[in-house]
């Protein structure tokens, strides 16, 4: 079946995947983290975050929305006012939408074992 114009039918989230049919505003801890969902302010004055009476954020970048650099520019700050590594941010929806999702992970710190040969004197 043709739609015409290179137009596809919308895909399905993947089972299981706790996207269909939940607001996203809803910050719920998953096995693979934590969603946020966020208003993205492009070429602001200054870079500043703040999270919204709803639960939502709303995060201003002085960067521009070409090339990834505002998405890079969030991951950043976010990665900074949650106190995660920016390898913790993930953007999950809305690449280039002003309306995104992120995902947080918050893994606990895992510290080396002497009993799995890991640390320890020799």
């Amino acid at each position: 079946m043709s739609l015409g114009g290179g137009l596809r039918p919308p895909a399905e989230p993947p089972p299981g995947s706790g996207l269909r049919g939940r607001s996203p505003r809803s910050k719920r801890t998953e096995s693979s983290g934590e969603l946020l969902e966020v208003r993205v302010q492009p070429r602001a004055r200054r870079n500043e975050v703040e999270e919204q009476v709803d639960g939502s954020w709303r995060v201003r970048v002085t960067a521009a929305p070409e090339g990834g650099a505002a998405n890079r520019a969030v991951i950043a700050l976010l990665a900074e006012a949650l106190g995660v590594a920016p390898s913790r941010v993930e953007l999950v929806r809305g690449a280039a939408s002003r309306d995104k999702v992120f995902r947080i992970e918050r893994r606990p710190l895992t510290l080396p074992s002497p009993r799995r040969g890991e640390g320890g004197r020799k």
